[in-house]
């Protein structure tokens, strides 16, 4: 346990995107120390917070007041069955650690974009990773969790025993019980070719209206028809800290096969004139960057999911970015469609694109700044079919209903009325009880 002024407690307080100062940091290391936090938090009334990877855009793994539960040593990831590739994952582990140890087993997860993202949070969250159109999204691989519940009991929900609350846990969010490790299915990967195009667009930025609508449809277009090994992001970043403005193509071709791989990228390298090319053979590990934020740097988000990408939102995307905000635009489709509509929480199945529009401020930098870049977003956003719960920073009840479609929404408040009926775990993206 960490107390205010104990070694390592200013390091475990700070998340990511926020700085607590919370009352007592715990880390359990099974599910009885779990189990006895919350019955501590309950008995006392405090308000719980729960750590995996701290990456929350909202800083929900710390709080000013009440406790935080640290997963960090809940990290242990063991392939359970070779012949099945069934593998055991910790809630406190990276995504970084994750890949690393299936890598020697020649298995992979298709997982985020961060490698000190947490497996806990990106898990409940749906999981779009590097390789969604060949493997879904992470919960697609998932077939069990065990978790405490916030009245301590020990609870191991899959598609048999309380299949409930194992729809709920995918997609509906921290809201259930503190989960201690997930059950998946890896798939057999090694290399992939991984990187950048770098893309020579003339104009930039200041005819944006007139330059970026084509070719948001030229990529929409290709998206559509590209082979679904292959993951691309088409990222927009305007004029910042002195350099200047750049449209790249980030992408992950889910296979070391050199000819399918050049041939599959083909069309996207005749979008625009190349100026770089980084594309390259990597082990599936390598794609993980390991991002981190500059000290005092803040950062505002916005996400909308897609069902197509026409006329008017591109030009309402070319706009924003106009304006000051970096946008990435990632391409959805293949096995992340596969999956019914209601079979999980993520409820998204039909979306093809995800757009994020986000602004860097400088320490110090006012409020206005952000406000002003993204004051286009509810032009994009009107377009749109929901957001992802993933990149949701805000908090306000609204905003989160409507990350979920209305049916999906009220059966997670049931499922959330069944095993919080106190609302305990409601630091996070909260569903309140029915």
């Amino acid at each position: 346990m960490l107390a205010p002024g104990q070694d390592g407690y200013r390091e475990a307080a700070d998340t990511v995107f926020a700085a607590g100062t919370p009352e007592l940091i715990v880390r359990p290391r099974d599910a009885a120390g779990v189990a006895g936090a919350l019955r501590f938090a309950v008995d006392a009334e405090a308000p719980v917070s729960v750590r995996a990877g701290g990456h929350s855009l909202a800083g929900f793994g710390t709080y000013d007041a009440g406790m935080v539960i640290d997963l960090r040593h809940l990290n242990a990831v063991r392939v359970l069955d070779h012949g099945t590739r069934r593998v055991r994952i910790g809630a406190g582990a990276t995504w970084g650690a994750v890949a690393g140890s299936l890598q020697q087993a020649g298995l992979a997860l298709t997982a985020g974009d961060t490698a000190s993202v947490g497996v806990g949070g990106l898990i409940l969250g749906g999981g779009i990773g590097w390789m969604v159109r060949k493997h879904g999204l992470a919960i697609d691989s998932l077939t069990g969790a065990d978790l405490v519940t916030p009245d301590g009991q020990l609870v191991h929900a899959d598609a048999e025993h309380h299949a409930g609350l194992f729809w709920a846990l995918r997609g509906g969010g921290g809201n259930f019980g503190v989960v201690l490790s997930f059950d998946c299915i890896a798939q057999p990967v090694s290399g992939v070719h991984y990187g950048a195009l770098g893309y020579q667009v003339d104009g930039l930025p200041g005819s944006a209206p007139e330059t970026l609508p084509p070719l948001i449809a030229r990529w929409r277009d290709l998206v559509r028809a590209s082979d679904e090994n292959l993951t691309t992001h088409l990222v927009l970043v305007p004029p910042m800290m002195g350099q200047p403005s750049m449209v790249m193509l980030k992408c992950c071709y889910a296979s070391p096969d050199a000819d399918a791989a050049a041939a599959a990228l083909a069309p996207f390298r005749r979008l625009a004139p190349v100026s770089a090319d980084g594309v390259r053979v990597v082990p599936y590990a390598d794609v993980l960057e390991d991002v981190k934020m500059p000290p005092g740097l803040r950062f505002e988000a916005r996400n909308a999911f897609f069902r197509s990408l026409g006329e008017a939102p591109a030009a309402s995307i070319a706009e924003l970015f106009r304006a000051g905000a970096a946008i990435e635009l990632r391409g959805l489709g293949g096995a992340f469609g596969w999956t019914a509509q209601d079979a999980t929480a993520f409820a998204h199945r039909d979306a093809e694109f995800l757009c994020v529009a986000g602004v860097m401020l400088p320490p110090g930098a006012p409020q206005e700044r952000a406000d002003q870049a993204l004051a286009a977003w509810p032009d994009v956003a009107a377009h749109g079919s929901g957001t992802y719960v993933g990149f949701l920073k805000s908090t306000a009840p609204a905003d989160i209903a409507g990350a979920y479609p209305a049916p999906t929404y009220e059966r997670l408040a049931a499922i959330k009325r069944h095993y919080d009926p106190g609302n305990v775990l409601r630091r996070n993206h909260n569903i309140r009880p029915a």
